[in-house]
């Protein structure tokens, strides 16, 4: 079941204790990013998506370290971790491990966790809904390698990833190369950890399902709590975001997602005096402006990425709401 959190969130204490280790401080990294100072020793302080990613490019400035984001992480106690995610320590194997983190990933920030099994692979790769910007490079790494190091401590081996994508290039990857021991390729369409199946099945060797029994209710309690304060257009505007890649969802799909029947859903949005039709517009409308943004976007990618059948509907639906074409809007914006 999806979750959408609000883009507001508390920054985990394990962020702050990892900086000493790698040299840095809360104040200095705060100062860089031009939040408040406060916010490090204030344990209810919350920050937006915005924000967040400017803690880890400030990191990333004042470290020279191409590295520090692996480092970050490999620094780190488990114990300091979030609940969500110390729970994954104690799954029956590595597979259900991290598919308890993706499942709670929300109740930490309003990121998705995206698990992909194909053939003898299985793939990671991150997305952040409600960002305007691609996350930080810095900031992949780590979660990148939390994933890793997850998977070695808790079964006590030696996972190795059968490759790295990232997105960009001209980056320093020796260091990423020489701890994940595999390939790392640069200049992918989006940044993947790619694992080998079978190192899913591993057994993680903390596992504790009296823990487990413990720290689910818990987490359950708090992802309800997330998500009493979010209205439902605000979460059918989350869940969409996430699957208008290549499709028109209907509300069935939508409702799937959130853990709701289609008549219950439909009932909801229309109490808060809404339609699931306008929902939809109104997230094209946001995301269409973001993409035509994008110059590496042509028209055929924007069409497809907002759910329409043909690039002909897309145009047609674009010039009803701005009353011009795609291609005269983005000129001149």
């Amino acid at each position: 079941m999806a979750s959408c959190p609000p883009d507001r969130f508390k920054v985990a204490p394990a962020f702050w204790q990892g900086l000493d280790a790698v040299g840095l401080t809360p104040t200095a990294v705060l100062r860089h990013a031009r939040l408040p100072a406060t916010l490090a020793a204030d344990a209810r302080a919350q920050v937006t998506t915005a924000q967040y990613f400017s803690l880890w490019r400030s990191l990333q400035a004042l470290s020279s370290d191409s590295g520090v984001g692996l480092r970050l992480v490999t620094g780190m106690e488990p114990g300091t971790l979030p609940p969500a995610f110390l729970a994954a320590y104690y799954a029956r194997d590595l597979r259900d491990a991290l598919t308890r983190v993706a499942r709670f990933k929300a109740l930490c920030s309003p990121e998705e966790m995206i698990l992909e099994e194909d053939g003898d692979t299985f793939s990671i790769s991150l997305a952040w809904p409600l960002a305007s910007e691609e996350a930080p490079p810095v900031l992949v790494d780590a979660a990148f390698a939390a994933f890793v190091e997850l998977g070695r401590r808790g079964t006590g081996r030696d996972i190795r990833p059968r490759r790295l994508e990232l997105s960009g290039t001209g980056r320093d990857v020796a260091r990423h190369a020489e701890y994940l021991g595999c390939p790392v390729v640069q200049g992918a369409d989006r940044s993947v950890l790619v694992l080998n199946r079978s190192d899913l099945d591993v057994a993680m060797v903390s596992n504790n399902p009296e823990m487990l029994d413990v720290l689910d209710p818990h987490l359950a309690r708090q992802r309800q709590e997330h998500l009493s304060k979010v209205s439902i257009t605000e979460q059918v505007k989350w869940v969409l975001k996430r699957l208008l890649a290549g499709q028109a969802p209907d509300v069935g799909a939508v409702a799937q997602e959130l853990g709701l029947t289609a008549r219950t859903l439909q009932r909801r949005i229309t109490e808060e005096g809404g339609s699931f039709r306008q929902i939809l517009a109104d997230v094209r409308r946001e995301l269409v402006r973001q993409y035509l943004a994008d110059p590496a976007l042509d028209m055929n990618e924007v069409a497809y990425l907002l759910g329409y059948d043909d690039t002909n509907s897309f145009y047609r639906a674009f010039r009803s709401l701005e009353g011009t074409t795609p291609a005269r809007w983005r000129s001149l914006h």
